[in-house]
């Protein structure tokens, strides 16, 4: 994050926005200036991704599904919007802490003992350190004790759109995110590889949200894509991973999605259409 305030600061807060006696290095600046990059990033980042998938990937077919409510896409946005500003007070903090040099981040290739290998490894050991986070995280978030206060709110979603990606409550959607900010502090990662990993979660959140259930057939059973998220909304106690299925069936609670076996939500609007029943919006919402 550092090298984001370092480019804010470069072409818009030194020049046009601080007095010019403000230090750039100082604390109470570095923190304001990243809690109003951060809410602005995510904004974007949720807002962009979040319509171009709504737009040109979400089958809106799925509007007309039971469980879908009454002005859903809206309250989903407004939910998360409601909630960004808060989860990013906890999340500035720990880049504050990036910028002020506590983490494993390095700026060049050469900083790393490995080189370019060890750039590689690190992606793939972060997608998989994350995903290993976010399982246990949220598996702990479906406990009787926590679900009601802090992650009911995601499940009011039952048939999700890709706003539905960021409608968490903040103690929720914080929670989830910090495997990823806590990783760097563990272990070696390039400044730039990690920006990229950052914007590659957020969208991947989006994308588990998009209805859309295509996956390669031989990675069926080890991606966790939105077919497996659907799947998790609807029947509440199974595949909580965020990319892989692999921590889902090592704790049990795997399960093949429904639109892999002809038995998911679209299959249940084609058999309402052959049938001739009407799909009247929000009346059926069970969540847990």
């Amino acid at each position: 994050m550092d090298l984001v305030l370092e480019a804010a600061d470069h072409h818009l807060l030194t020049p046009y926005v601080y007095p010019a006696g403000w230090p750039e290095a100082e604390p109470c600046r570095q923190l304001l200036s990243l809690f109003v990059i951060t809410n602005l990033g995510a904004l974007a980042l949720y807002l962009l991704f979040g319509t171009l998938s709504y737009y040109f990937i979400f089958d809106h077919e799925l509007k007309k599904h039971p469980q879908f409510l009454e002005n859903q896409v809206q309250r989903e946005i407004i939910y998360a919007l409601r909630s960004l500003p808060w989860i990013s007070v906890p999340t500035v903090a720990l880049f504050f802490a990036e910028v002020r040099g506590y983490s494993k981040l390095y700026d060049n290739i050469e900083d790393s003992p490995y080189g370019w290998p060890g750039v590689f490894l690190s992606m793939l050991s972060f997608l998989f350190f994350t995903d290993m986070g976010i399982y246990w995280i949220h598996r702990g978030l479906h406990h009787r004790w926590f679900y009601k206060r802090f992650h009911k709110p995601h499940h009011l979603w039952k048939i999700a759109t890709p706003f539905a990606s960021h409608a968490f409550h903040p103690v929720d959607g914080f929670m989830q995110s910090l495997p990823y900010h806590v990783y760097p502090f563990l272990f070696p990662l390039h400044k730039i590889t990690y920006l990229g990993l950052y914007i590659f979660v957020n969208v991947w959140t989006i994308s588990i949200h998009d209805g859309d259930y295509r996956v390669p057939w031989l990675l069926r059973h080890i991606i966790n894509g939105s077919a497996h998220h659907t799947d998790h909304h609807l029947y509440f106690d199974y595949n909580y991973g965020q990319y892989f299925t692999l921590w889902d069936k090592i704790g049990g609670s795997y399960k093949s999605p429904t639109a892999f076996e002809g038995k998911g939500p679209h299959d249940y609007l084609r058999k309402l259409r052959e049938n001739g029943s009407a799909c009247p919006n929000g009346n059926t919402d069970k969540t847990e």
